[in-house]
């Protein structure tokens, strides 16, 4: 059951990376195709849109490396302790109701 979980949760970290990927590249399909402007408006807008463009990049590779540890941990914890982790999510679960039933 947990497998499933962190599957999906893969899927999911992975459809959204792939999808601001997608994004990075359609704004550099764009900024190309801007080429054909002139003028120093044209000029300027294009540098925005490259330095937009770096900072998503950057941003993407920043949470990748900041999470993958993370994630790891986690895997490898859970892998290694099954029951441990059923009875504390069961744990949390028993809180969660007894707080919400005394409203």
């Amino acid at each position: 059951m947990a497998r499933t979980s962190a599957s999906q949760d893969d899927q999911i970290k992975d459809q959204t990376f792939s999808e601001l990927q997608a994004l990075i590249e359609e704004s550099e399909k764009l900024l190309n195709r801007s080429a054909s402007l002139v003028g120093e408006e044209a000029e300027s807008l294009r540098g925005q849109i490259a330095l937009k463009l770096q900072q998503a990049r950057d941003a993407m590779s920043s949470a990748r490396a900041r999470t993958q540890p993370v994630v790891d941990a986690t895997e490898t914890y859970i892998g290694g302790h099954p029951w441990q982790t059923v009875a504390i999510a069961a744990g949390f679960g028993l809180v969660v109701g007894l707080l919400l039933g005394r409203r």
